[in-house]
């Protein structure tokens, strides 16, 4: 990363050099729920309602609210935050129309839908059990960390931060959620998808023995861009089209892969040790696009010796693939498309029930609240971010990274202090000359 994207000068998250040392990823399954013991109050019984709140009234916010709202069981919507009123008025009627005739769950009032910099700690603030956080990543350590302090669950949507000061945050919120036995459930769906679960169930028992290597891919085309008009100031433009500016993305090796990143990890049942990579800007370099890279190919290393090849690109008419593959000591797997399969001592391929997953995870989070035994996925959402952010870091920079180097650093992306104005786009990275870590 760029010196001109980075302050160097606001403190940092303290270092939590030896946080990841033992850890392993947690297989969480559909309807699968912690053992931390009973939520004390309001919800035990099932019947109480629930109050919800979002915090980003953009597409991924609006979804995941409509899924909350679709939950079973009492539940409202009590309170919105974004940056922008119109953003929230569009979210307001899209939420109202998908809940259909359950028009009581949409309760927010105009007092209650709360714009700027600070509408998250209005929208926590507002008598909510559960805070929906889907900003930009690069807001969410603090979001997660004022939601968590205020004792509310949480949905959190991947990634959960774009530099290791913003993970480091998270590992350390997401621990003292556990401790006040607060529900935390983050946006890799993959977790709560039925093929996916049942394939990790085969490879964790052995099905393809030892993983020796695997495959990663998040290939696409272009995404949106809302182009600039004359009244935003560079910090709205940016926010407005937050995908393509490292501060406020991570990239989209964070963004998007991170989803395919995740899978081999929890397959793996680790995080890679190093990462060395390539990446440019070859396509998309309209200055109307930011600074971000346009295609990004990392090659991980596991403590084991296993290695992981990885590849993202966001690029017009090339050969699409959103899939992952492994290779063991006795067989194959590949995850590819919605289709799942194995080839083995026997050959398998998932023909049970499909599911929504980005359903199933709301469904989850609050069946966890209710029961008492909270699912709390921090540990792994915060491994497979930083997994995303140290194979920027060695795309940016052209040189090998290790997961303690990723973890400790103290780089941190973004302005010094959060105000609509001038925010000058920093260059885009240079392998061999960009500081990345």
């Amino acid at each position: 990363m760029s010196r001109a994207d980075i302050d160097l000068k606001q403190p940092s998250t303290p270092s939590r050099r030896d946080f990841l040392k033992t850890s392993t990823l947690a297989a969480v399954g559909a309807g699968a729920l912690g053992t931390l013991g009973v939520l004390p109050g309001a919800y035990a019984a099932g019947d109480e309602t629930i109050k919800i709140g979002l915090v980003g009234c953009g597409g991924r916010g609006t979804g995941a609210a409509s899924q909350a709202l679709s939950t079973p069981g009492a539940v409202k919507l009590v309170a919105m935050g974004d940056m922008f009123a119109d953003r929230i008025n569009g979210a307001a009627n899209e939420l109202k129309k998908a809940i259909g005739e359950k028009q009581e769950r949409f309760a927010v009032d105009k007092e209650h839908m709360f714009t700027g910099f600070d509408a998250f700690e209005k929208v926590i603030g507002s008598g909510v059990d559960v805070v929906i956080l889907a900003t930009p990543p690069h807001f969410r350590p603090q979001h997660f960390a004022a939601a968590v302090a205020a004792g509310k669950h949480c949905f959190i949507e991947k990634p959960v931060a774009v530099d290791s000061p913003g993970v480091r945050s998270c590992l350390k919120t997401a621990e003292e959620a556990k401790a006040k036995k607060l529900a935390v459930v983050c946006g890799l769906q993959r977790h709560h998808q039925f093929g996916y679960i049942e394939s990790m169930k085969r490879i964790h028992g052995g099905e393809i023995g030892d993983i020796v290597a695997s495959r990663a891919y998040w290939n696409g085309g272009a995404l949106w861009m809302n182009p600039r008009k004359p009244e935003w100031s560079d910090v709205e433009w940016q926010l407005r089209n937050w995908l393509y500016f490292s501060w406020l993305s991570g990239d989209h090796i964070c963004e998007q892969h991170v989803h395919n990143l995740d899978v081999v990890n929890w397959a793996k049942g680790a995080h890679p040790v190093s990462c060395f990579g390539s990446g440019g800007r070859q396509v998309r370099v309209d200055p109307a696009y930011g600074h971000i890279f346009d295609h990004h190919d990392v090659h991980y290393e596991y403590a084991d010796g296993s290695w992981m090849f990885s590849q993202c690109r966001q690029i017009a008419g090339c050969l699409n693939s959103v899939s992952e593959h492994f290779i063991g000591t006795k067989g194959k797997a590949s995850m590819d498309g919605g289709r799942w399969s194995m080839e083995g001592a026997t050959k398998w391929r998932y023909n049970g029930q499909p599911n929504n997953p980005y359903q199933t995870e709301h469904d989850d989070l609050f069946a966890s609240i209710r029961s008492g035994q909270p699912l709390n996925e921090g540990q792994f959402v915060a491994e497979s971010t930083l997994t995303a952010i140290m194979g920027r870091m060695a795309t940016y920079s052209g040189k090998m990274v290790t997961w303690e180097q990723a973890l400790n650093s103290d780089l941190k992306l973004g302005p010094t202090k959060y105000e609509f104005g001038p925010l000058p786009v920093a260059p885009v990275a240079v392998p061999g000359e960009t500081i990345a870590f």
